[in-house]
């Protein structure tokens, strides 16, 4: 007979796993992150882009997509929607009329800025558990696998 009141604990060897408890932590991260964008009207791809247009400075469409992981399919809507709430501005390559180039506008700017608030509570409340000591060294360390799997690309 089995025990339909069990405790619903992952088993021992999968709470161990990193890969498994980098996915669970993903799982909840991608979550909260959603949700906590959208209370700011937003996605997340308008924090990757508005941050990298602030950061990086004005940038063609393409090698803003490459920059943000989206693929040249989704750009041009995406583009659409942040230039129609006048968070960033496109206008043509002065030397390339063909090819458009991405401006953050000061309304963008703004919208970081919030954007940027919203996120550090999310940090806070997924990483709850840790020490502020503890976030940076998780952080170092995810950053330094990252960096690994992304010279093999």
């Amino acid at each position: 007979m089995v025990d339909e009141t069990a405790d619903a604990a992952a088993p021992s060897r999968l709470m161990n796993t990193p890969s498994w408890l980098i996915t669970q932590t993903a799982t909840h991260a991608h979550r909260m992150v959603s949700e906590g964008l959208a209370t700011a009207e937003a996605r997340t791809y308008h924090y990757r882009l508005l941050a990298a247009l602030e950061e990086f400075g004005p940038a063609s469409q393409a090698v803003l997509g490459r920059r943000c992981g989206v693929d040249r399919s989704d750009m041009v809507s995406m583009i659409n929607e942040l230039a129609d709430r006048r968070l960033l501005e496109r206008a043509p390559d002065p030397s390339d009329r063909r090819r458009n180039i991405i401006t953050i506008t000061a309304a963008g700017l703004r919208q970081l800025r919030r954007l940027d608030g919203v996120l550090a509570e999310v940090q806070d409340v997924l990483l709850a558990p840790l020490s502020a000591e503890e976030r940076g060294q998780l952080a170092g360390l995810l950053a330094r696998v990252v960096r690994h799997h992304q010279r093999d690309q």
